[in-house]
């Protein structure tokens, strides 16, 4: 079965206040709970091909919102960023946050039967391991034995038996933050101190997150958290595993609790920090336990120094998914510029091996939102898509690419846009990690939390009806095969002077199954698509085809169809092919069959 991953944030995707403030603390802007994702809710998902259920940010969190009546008061606000506090700066990985409690104080019996209605509904429950970094507040109420640092020699900045790494050269140095200038939250003051990396005698500052190791780091870096200690040195690009370093078993144990909590795996924030000789030991430890899905997040790169610079070694290492951010980059670019070579280039150079593993997204909690604005003097991280109809056209590209799993993030199938200043997340085009906030468009399909979508626009309805058939044609065995055969260097206007000029074709297949998938998609800006298209004599003998084919249309921007479209000769289907209308900002999936 092919994963189909969705991205779950809790802290906002129960919530239905539609009158949010910037800045605006729970109180007033409400927040998602536990409760909310009821069996009406895991139903629609079910109902929508999704097979594993990633519930974003359910740790307990440094934040501003006081919880003093449990234990629990507000973190300094120079460590936290926004009112609610980022996911990923983990104040204790034995604990989930009291955000997503009805009563704060039975918070994990609350997870627990979030947990056991997700596998009643028949799908699996994700959820994330930061391991590369915590929060600077970091303090396990719950597992004190395991308090990382406790047992650090705080003298040096590296030791592959400490679990973080200290600045201490020049001694006495305090840690200073700052800032962002466009967050300024009223009633909140800001100090730039810290008092438990105040300089003083076993109190230096910390490496921070993103491997800055300045007692100053900027507003642009992640400040809020610290860097964990795996036995590499991330300064000289050394490693030192034996003896093995000790943040490893502490990891193995946050695995294990959670595990005995019934998660059946992990996706792995910045996978690519942590060598994969500490991923190796974790991802058999936890299955010794019993079966764990690893998927990761990473950005490795040849050359940058990182302990992972590959996504095969993390492939190596046991994950069973790794993101490729670059189809993600490359479709972005192929949309907005044209760059449609480039795209191919990135596609069919995957070995079959490496393909089966990788993650294609268009969306995820990092990236832009599709609907938001196209920039083209930009990165592309700068820029969305400018328009929710984007997913007909480049959906159905990524999600049938591979048998690699799929990742939807919540909201993306009814066009959320990611609009609104919510707080430190700003104007940007994402719905916010750091803020109590609503997605409006999708509070139309919790609706009260019945998750019936009565609250939709049509055209809403629409494309979550287009991402449940596109789903479900995910599990199709020509998909869920290893069979692919880019189609670029065929199906192009300098071969054939009919096929459209800015196609993108690819197939997928079962080799000798006498049945193949013609995926195409319309990069033609403004215009339909409008010529005939042709599979190559080689590709029609690996899949077993001989005599007459049958071809039909079985997805287009309805949904699901079963159009027949052409019956005709193998040599025909080389030769001249069969023609295709292909609508502005659309794919179409041809069905061709052995008659």
């Amino acid at each position: 079965m092919k994963p189909i991953i969705y991205q779950l944030v809790v802290r906002y995707f129960g919530n239905t206040n539609l009158t949010n403030q910037t800045n605006g603390p729970i109180d007033t802007n409400g927040c998602g709970k536990f409760s909310d994702i009821n069996e009406a809710a895991l139903t629609g998902l079910k109902e929508l091909g999704v097979t594993h259920i990633w519930l974003t940010g359910v740790f307990n969190q440094a934040t501003l919102t006081d919880y003093s009546s449990i234990g629990m008061p507000a973190d300094q606000p120079d460590v936290v960023k926004g009112m609610a506090g980022s996911f990923y700066a983990v104040r204790d990985y034995y604990d989930v946050s009291p955000d997503y409690a009805y009563t704060p104080s039975k918070r994990m019996q609350e997870f627990e039967s979030l947990v056991e209605r997700v596998h009643k509904a028949g799908m699996q429950v994700l959820i994330d391991l930061v391991a590369n970094h915590v929060s600077r507040a970091y303090a396990s109420n719950h597992n004190s034995n395991r308090s990382l640092g406790s047992q650090d020699d705080t003298s040096q900045f590296f030791q592959p038996s400490n679990e973080f790494y200290y600045l201490v050269n020049p001694p006495g140095q305090a840690l200073l933050l700052t800032k962002s200038d466009t967050w300024d939250p009223p009633g909140v003051s800001f100090d730039g101190r810290f008092e438990p990396e105040d300089g003083s005698p076993g109190r230096p500052p910390k490496a921070t997150g993103n491997n800055v190791v300045s007692p100053a780091p900027s507003a642009t870096d992640w400040y809020e958290t610290i860097k964990l200690n795996y036995g590499f040195n991330f300064v000289s690009c050394m490693g030192s595993y034996d003896p093995q370093p000790r943040l490893w078993s502490s990891m193995d144990a946050i695995l294990a609790f959670w595990q005995a909590k019934g998660v059946d795996g992990f996706r792995c924030d910045f996978a690519h920090y942590i060598p994969t000789e500490a991923w190796t030991y974790l991802i058999s430890r936890a299955r010794q336990r019993r079966p764990a899905y690893f998927f990761a997040e990473a950005y490795p790169k040849i050359g940058s120094g990182d302990p992972v610079q590959r996504q095969q070694e993390l492939i190596d290492a046991g994950f069973d998914a790794v993101y490729h951010y670059q189809s993600y980059n490359a479709v972005k670019n192929a949309y907005r510029f044209g760059l449609l070579d480039d795209y191919d280039r990135e596609m069919v150079n995957q070995p079959d091996f490496v393909r089966s593993h990788l993650v294609h997204y268009l969306e995820n909690h990092d990236e832009r939102r599709i609907p938001s604005p196209i920039v083209i003097n930009g990165s592309t991280g700068d820029s969305g898509f400018g328009s929710a109809d984007a997913s007909y056209q480049l959906a159905p590209v990524q999600f049938l690419y591979g048998s690699g799993a799929a990742l939807l993030f919540n909201g993306q199938e009814v066009g959320e846009p990611g609009e609104g200043v919510e707080g430190f997340g700003g104007e940007d085009g994402r719905t916010t990690i750091y803020d109590y906030w609503t997605m409006p468009k999708f509070a139309g399909w919790v609706n009260g939390h019945r998750y019936d979508g009565a609250g939709l626009q049509p055209s809403q309805i629409a494309l979550r009806n287009f991402y449940g058939a596109l789903c479900k044609l995910c599990q199709d065995p020509a998909v869920t095969g290893d069979g692919f055969w880019g189609l670029r260097y065929f199906n192009n206007e300098l071969r054939f002077p009919d096929c459209p000029a800015m196609l993108y074709s690819f197939a997928r297949f079962q080799p000798g199954s006498g049945r193949v998938l013609l995926i195409a998609a319309n990069f033609q800006i403004g215009s339909a698509a409008t010529g005939r298209v042709r599979l190559p004599g080689d590709l029609t003998i690996a899949a077993g085809f001989s005599g007459t084919v049958e071809i039909n249309l079985i997805l287009d921007r309805s949904g699901s169809r079963n159009f027949p479209v052409v019956s005709i000769d193998v040599e025909q289907l080389t030769t001249v092919g069969f023609p295709i209308s292909i609508g502005n900002q659309t794919a179409q999936v041809y069905s061709i069959s052995q008659r």
